[in-house]
C-alpha cells in the first residue's frame, strides 16, 4: 500500500459549511433556449452523470446479486421461502401494518408493541404507490427499498468521487454493498431509503447547496430516528457558513434540516397526549441512551465470558468495534466536518443506546463515510490486493447475510 494515502487531502470542492451563494454553480442552459431545451439540457446532464456512475452501480448490483443468489440456494435447500424473508418479516411487517392500519392512538404499556416507534415516510410511500401500482403492499415496499438502494449507491459513489476521485467512489460503493448485513438493503426496511437521503444530502453539502441538503435532511428525519444525524451535519455546515457571511438562504437551511425529525417527535407527543410521548414510546422498546453501558456489557459477555458465542452476535460486535476504529481513521484523514458530524452522531446513538443489541450492525448501515478510509487506501493499493480484499468482502457479506436471514432466529 502506498504511504501517500496515509493522510489524504480531499479533492478541491466547495468547503463544507461554505455559503451556497458563493459556491460555483453548475452550467445552466441559456434562458433563450426555452423550457424544452432546458429540459433536454437537464436530461443530458443527468445521463452524463449516470454514465459516470455506471461502473459503481454495476458493481453494486453484482455484489448484491451474489448475496441474493447464495440466499436463494441456501433457502431452497432448507425449504425456506425467500420472498417472506425479504418483504414481510420483522420490521417490514411493522411498516406494512402502519401502511394498512395507521398508527396507534395511545401509548399503552406493553413492551415492544407500539408502532409509533417507526417513522412515517417509508410506510406513507408504500401506501401511496401501492394505490397506483399492481401487486400487494409488500411487493411495493420491497420495490421501493430496492430502487432506493440504487439511488443510495449512486449517492455513496457521488460523495466518494467528489472527495477522492472516481476509483475511490467505485470502491466506496462496492464496500458499502458488501457490508455483513448488506442483505437489508434489499429488504422491506428503511435503511436503503434513509441512506439515499443521507448520501445525497451530504453530497449537496459538499457542493454548497445547503437548502437542497436541508430538504433531504428533513425527509431523512421522517424516515428513521437517526435522521437527527443528517440534520446535525447539515445544520453544522449552515452555521459554519453563517460565520463566514450572513445569508437568509443559509439561515433557512439551518432551520429546515431538523424539521422532519422534530415534526414527527412533536406529532407523537400530541397523539399520545404528553410532551415526551415519543421518548416514552422508545422506553417501551427499551431504547434509552445509557452512555454505552449496555453495549460494553454485551461486548464483554460475548468476547470474554461466553465460550460459544452466537456467530451473528460476534459479527455485530466486530462491526461496532471496526466502526469506532474507522471513525478514528476518518478523523486522521481530515474528512469534511459534515461527514464527521454525521458519523459521530450516528455512532453515539447506536453505541450509546441501552436497547436491543443484535440489530446494531444494521443501524450503522447508513454510516457509509466510515468506509471512506478503506476505499481511499484500496484505491492506492495494487490490483491484486484490491481484488483479494473485495473478493473476501463480497464472499463474507453473502455468507453473513444468508446466515442472518436463515439461521439467526431473530430480526436482523
Amino acid at each position: 500500500m502506498s504511504t501517500t494515502a496515509s493522510r489524504p487531502t480531499p479533492r478541491t470542492t466547495t468547503a463544507p459549511g461554505a455559503d451556497p451563494d458563493s459556491a460555483p454553480e453548475p452550467p445552466r442552459a441559456p434562458r433563450a433556449l426555452g423550457t424544452r431545451a432546458h429540459i433536454r439540457h437537464t436530461l443530458h446532464a443527468m445521463n452524463a452523470a449516470l454514465r459516470h456512475a455506471a461502473p459503481a452501480l454495476l458493481a453494486y448490483l453484482a455484489v448484491r446479486g451474489t448475496g441474493l443468489l447464495l440466499l436463494t440456494v441456501w433457502a431452497h435447500r432448507g425449504r425456506h421461502g425467500v420472498w417472506p424473508i425479504l418483504a414481510t418479516q420483522w420490521d417490514a411487517d411493522w411498516y406494512l401494518g402502519i401502511a394498512d392500519h395507521g398508527y396507534a392512538h395511545e401509548l399503552g404499556s406493553a413492551p415492544s408493541a407500539n408502532n409509533l416507534a417507526f417513522f412515517p415516510l417509508y410506510p406513507t410511500l408504500v401506501k401511496a404507490f401501492a394505490a397506483l401500482t399492481p401487486g400487494t403492499r409488500a411487493s411495493t415496499g420491497l420495490a421501493i427499498a430496492v430502487i432506493a438502494s440504487l439511488v443510495a449507491a449512486w449517492g455513496v459513489f457521488a460523495v466518494g468521487d467528489r472527495l477522492y476521485g472516481r476509483r475511490a467512489g467505485i470502491l466506496l460503493t462496492t464496500l458499502w454493498a458488501a457490508l455483513p448485513v448488506g442483505l437489508v438493503q434489499w429488504m422491506g426496511y428503511t435503511e436503503s431509503l434513509f441512506t439515499a437521503l443521507a448520501a445525497w444530502s451530504l453530497y449537496a453539502v459538499l457542493t454548497g447547496r445547503l437548502l437542497t441538503a436541508a430538504g433531504l435532511a428533513a425527509l431523512a428525519g421522517l424516515t428513521r430516528p437517526t435522521g437527527v444525524a443528517v440534520a446535525a451535519a447539515v445544520t453544522t455546515a449552515a452555521l459554519l457558513a453563517l460565520r463566514r457571511r450572513f445569508s437568509l438562504r443559509t439561515l433557512a437551511a439551518a432551520a429546515l434540516a431538523p424539521l422532519g425529525w422534530c415534526g414527527y417527535v412533536g406529532w407523537v407527543g400530541l397523539r399520545v397526549g404528553r410532551w415526551d410521548g415519543y421518548f416514552a414510546v422508545q422506553r417501551l422498546w427499551h431504547n434509552e441512551l445509557d452512555g454505552g453501558l449496555e453495549t460494553l456489557r454485551w461486548m464483554r459477555r460475548l468476547l470474554v465470558y461466553d465460550s460459544t458465542p452466537e456467530l451473528f452476535l460476534v459479527m455485530v460486535t466486530l462491526t461496532l468495534i471496526a466502526s469506532v476504529a474507522l471513525f478514528g481513521l476518518s478523523l486522521w484523514d481530515r474528512q469534511p466536518v459534515p461527514l464527521l458530524v454525521f458519523t459521530a452522531v450516528l455512532l453515539t446513538i447506536v453505541l450509546g443506546s441501552g436497547g436491543v443489541y443484535f440489530p446494531r450492525a444494521r443501524f450503522l448501515l447508513p454510516a457509509f463515510p466510515l468506509l471512506l478510509p478503506l476505499a481511499l487506501r484500496l484505491s492506492h493499493a495494487t490490483s491484486r490486493y484490491r481484488t483479494l480484499t473485495l473478493t473476501a468482502a463480497v464472499a463474507g457479506s453473502a455468507y453473513c447475510s444468508a446466515y442472518m436471514a436463515l439461521v439467526w432466529p431473530s430480526a436482523p
